[in-house]
């Protein structure tokens, strides 16, 4: 099998372990006494004293390390759509296995996130895509971007989504942390990332169980997963060089690119139930 076709699969299963692992850590953080990041010891000490969370949090950094795998083997573009069919095993896992308990918004975003995937994979049977290293300027103020809208994410949200909102700005810090790691496997000076990337994800973890305090998995995870595909896969574009297919491959990716847009827009809509 091509390495690009591993990589694909690699981001494939980091989709399934890193969105199970979601489902967990929300049900063990729901059940901890109020986490706050202005008393990081106590929240760290409570978080680490419950052995559901310890473990749902060991299943996410291993799939994370699937991921890394996966960002060497093929354009970040393409890791983060694939990367996308993850909703479908958060809401499955944060229902229960009760496909009943999904309600008809919820259903709808995930099928939608199903049908750009499936239209992902109908667009890259052609040639496949290159990358290349970005200039640091551009990298400096996308991951600024990241952070600075994160903050506002946090801050803004009315107290009637706070799932939401701290689910998306978990999802900004994510989506730095994890364009970082695709900096990371090019080597040489980019060594450097290692601290923001070290940063985003600490930070994002921890805004995003604040955010399985305040709410469901399926909205909190489920935007901070999306807002997390989302943003990279602009970045593949911007960033990286990546370009789109000629013809109707490329119409293909557009289509599977907004399914994905539609479908966080549709999970982390307050009032989901």
């Amino acid at each position: 099998m091509p390495a690009f076709w591993i990589g694909l699969l690699l981001a494939l299963v980091s989709a399934v372990a890193v969105n199970w692992a979601y489902a967990k850590e929300h049900d063990a953080a729901a059940a901890l006494p109020t986490l706050s990041l202005r008393e990081p010891r106590r929240s760290l000490r409570l978080l680490l004293g419950a052995r559901a969370w310890v473990l749902a949090f060991s299943v996410e950094c291993a799939g994370w390390l699937v991921y890394v795998a996966a960002l060497r083997l093929a354009p970040l573009a393409l890791v983060q759509a694939v990367c996308a069919a993850g909703i479908g095993v958060l809401a499955f896992a944060g229902a229960g296995g009760r496909v009943s308990s999904v309600s008809p918004r919820e259903r709808a975003g995930v099928t939608i996130a199903f049908f750009g995937l499936l239209l992902l994979a109908l667009s890259i049977a052609g040639p496949h895509q290159a990358d290349r290293a970005p200039e640091v300027l551009g990298v400096v103020l996308w991951l600024g971007a990241c952070a600075g809208g994160a903050a506002a994410a946090a801050l803004s949200f009315p107290l009637g989504s706070r799932d939401a909102g701290l689910g998306f700005a978990a999802g900004l810090l994510f989506a730095g942390g994890d364009i970082s790691a695709k900096l990371l496997g090019y080597g040489g000076r980019w060594f450097v990332i290692l601290l923001p990337l070290i940063a985003c994800y600490g930070l994002g973890t921890s805004l995003l169980q604040g955010a399985f305090q305040r709410g469901r998995a399926l909205t909190a995870a489920g935007i901070a997963t999306l807002t997390t595909n989302a943003v990279p896969i602009a970045a593949g574009f911007v960033l990286f060089g990546e370009s789109l297919p000629s013809g109707a491959a490329g119409g293909l990716q557009i289509a599977a690119l907004a399914a994905i847009v539609v479908s966080a827009a549709l999970l982390g809509r307050p009032g989901t139930t």
